[in-house]
């Protein structure tokens, strides 16, 4: 399984990859196997408030409808609008082109209590398929 050594994880398997003051967010490939086929991504609009460990969209998949919860706070800069006409792009690179939403960073003391890819592949080895 791909976990990126420069991306942050949350126990939700949402990432985070950092750029200044600045994050970019999506769901890993666990999330992304786990889930199937990514059918409509649903995410704040930009200027929205998000806060850690809320909810602040939706995954839905052939399998299931799956909250996305914010790994940190800020404010939405951008989303992915791609992802309307194509979610797929979620399932064909989760990493790159299916991010989903940036954010400026309100607090960056959350990022440091994110897991590293070691701590996240950690997590993954609890959990039971």
């Amino acid at each position: 399984m791909n976990i990126p050594e420069n991306l942050r994880y949350t126990k939700d398997h949402e990432w985070v990859k950092v750029d200044g003051d600045v994050a970019t967010i999506g769901i890993s490939e666990f999330a992304v196997e786990q889930l199937g086929d990514i059918t409509l991504v649903e995410m704040p609009g930009v200027g929205d408030k998000i806060k850690a460990g809320e909810a602040m969209g939706t995954v839905e998949s052939v399998k299931a409808v799956s909250d996305m919860f914010a790994p940190i706070s800020g404010t939405v800069n951008a989303i992915n609008e791609e992802l309307d006409d194509a979610p797929e792009k979620v399932n064909e690179d989760c990493y790159g082109a299916g991010w989903m939403l940036s954010i400026k960073i309100s607090d960056p003391a959350e990022v440091e209590a994110l897991f590293d890819s070691a701590g996240y592949k950690d997590h993954l080895s609890t959990i039971d398929d």
